[in-house]
């Protein structure tokens, strides 16, 4: 089944009305002839913002985060329904960073990717492994243990029609370092979470699931990656802020002949 390939940009805690102005305008030009589907996921204060100058160009718009309640006492969250109606199209859940200062479990991130579902967004699922992780346990080990947790907590295990979700395999030790994974390794990974996914949500879901690569991803390496068979398009977070590098990113076809 061919599936076409998203390009997810995520800025972190980065940007100001200004920038954001002349950036998403300039990528909206850069990228009239990208083949992909290119999405800029944005802190939240700035989704207003965005989403107009994303109108009408085919540009998407994603959440850095979501929150597994609906409403209520809950302080600084925000909710899938509340994204929904600023046009938000993808939510990225568990993002390693999100692990490591804010404690996020694979059980919570399960019942985000759950909320996201109910309100029609889309959940790009991270995970991925550390430095220590890979030493002790292999390449796959870590980041199949993450799905299968997140996806049993979203309740999706062996449930029939699972709706459209991401995965996203973003190393730790790669991510801010400069140093991405080989595509070889990037590879074998995709394959066993593919392989997951077939095993607990049927080989269908698995093969329509579209899995990202992210850690480093920059104008230089993403041909290499695009070329595997099981990796479907790119996390791409520091090079998102570079409107050269990341329309050059999300033009990569021309780079692979395609």
């Amino acid at each position: 089944m061919t599936k076409k390939k998203l390009i997810a940009g995520n800025w972190k805690m980065n940007g100001s009305l200004a920038a954001n102005d002349a950036l998403v305008r300039a990528l909206v030009a850069g990228m009239k002839d990208a083949a992909c589907t290119v999405a800029v996921c944005v802190p939240a204060p700035y989704l207003a913002q965005v989403q107009a100058l994303c109108a009408g160009s085919a540009l998407e718009l994603g959440a850095q985060d979501v929150s597994p309640h609906e409403q209520g006492a809950y302080t600084g969250e925000v909710s899938a329904a509340m994204l929904k109606e600023f046009g938000v199209r993808y939510a990225i859940v568990g993002h390693s960073e999100r692990r490591q200062y804010h404690g996020e479990t694979d059980e919570q991130l399960g019942r985000k990717v759950a909320a996201a579902i109910k309100h029609g967004l889309v959940p790009i699922l991270c995970v991925g492994e550390t430095a220590d992780d890979l030493e002790k346990h292999g390449p796959s080990a870590v980041p199949v243990a993450q799905l299968r947790a997140a996806l049993a907590g979203a309740g999706l295990v062996d449930k029939k029609g699972t709706p459209d979700i991401v995965v996203a395999y973003e190393p730790v030790w790669a991510i801010g370092s400069g140093q991405a994974a080989t595509a070889e390794q990037a590879e074998q990974v995709a394959a066993k979470l593919r392989e997951t996914l077939a095993e607990l949500l049927g080989a269908d879901v698995a093969d329509a699931t579209r899995i990202l690569y992210g850690g480093s991803v920059k104008s230089g390496n993403i041909a290499s990656f695009m070329r595997e068979p099981n990796v479907d398009g790119a996390l791409v977070g520091g090079a998102s802020l570079d409107v050269t590098e990341f329309a050059s990113i999300a033009r990569f076809q021309k780079h692979v002949g395609t």
